[in-house]
């Protein structure tokens, strides 16, 4: 099984075409938004990527989920499984093809700390950039179980670099 989306070499729209869909977004969360993020590999400037927004929102409550979940409907997006306890994720495709994926967590949520905490050395460090382009490259032609594979092959690098960066407990 296919990743969602083939890994493709940094595009410089990729950041454009968030802040372009930003308040769209934002409209979905009304009160509740402190923070829209483009986190994931689309946010580090020169890192191939699967062409897919990853986008970190962040609230102070859920307390208007079905509002919430209605707006993002009407902007296309599907309301995934939560991927871990107040941390919806919802996904919208167009054409077939993945383009948004957005994780939306309470203002304490651990999750915050590690998107950011993983976006921002990359951004900083060429060479932490040019190891974990090198193993999503090395990854996806070998891929035969989709996503969750991919993701649990990449997560000893993720959780190596969280642990440099003093994000996460030692083991």
């Amino acid at each position: 099984m296919a990743l969602t989306s083939n890994i493709t070499p940094y595009d410089s729209a990729w950041p454009v075409r968030l802040r372009a869909d930003k308040l769209s977004i934002a409209s979905a969360f009304g009160e509740e938004l402190i923070a829209v993020h483009h986190v994931g590999s689309t946010a580090v400037p020169g890192l191939a990527a699967k062409p897919e927004l990853d986008v970190l929102i962040v609230i102070n409550n859920h307390n208007f989920t079905s509002v919430r979940d209605g707006v993002l409907n009407d902007l296309g997006y599907i309301r995934g499984s939560d991927l871990s306890p107040d941390h919806p994720f919802y996904r919208r495709n167009v054409h077939g093809g993945r383009t948004h994926k957005l994780h939306v967590c309470r203002q304490d949520h651990a999750s915050i700390a590690q998107m950011l905490g993983f976006r921002d050395p990359l951004r900083q460090d060429p060479t932490l950039r040019q190891q974990y382009q090198s193993l999503k490259l090395e990854l996806e032609p070998s891929n035969v179980n989709g996503m969750a594979e991919y993701l649990q092959k990449k997560a000893p690098f993720i959780i190596e670099a969280l642990l440099k960066a003093d994000l996460v407990a030692s083991r």
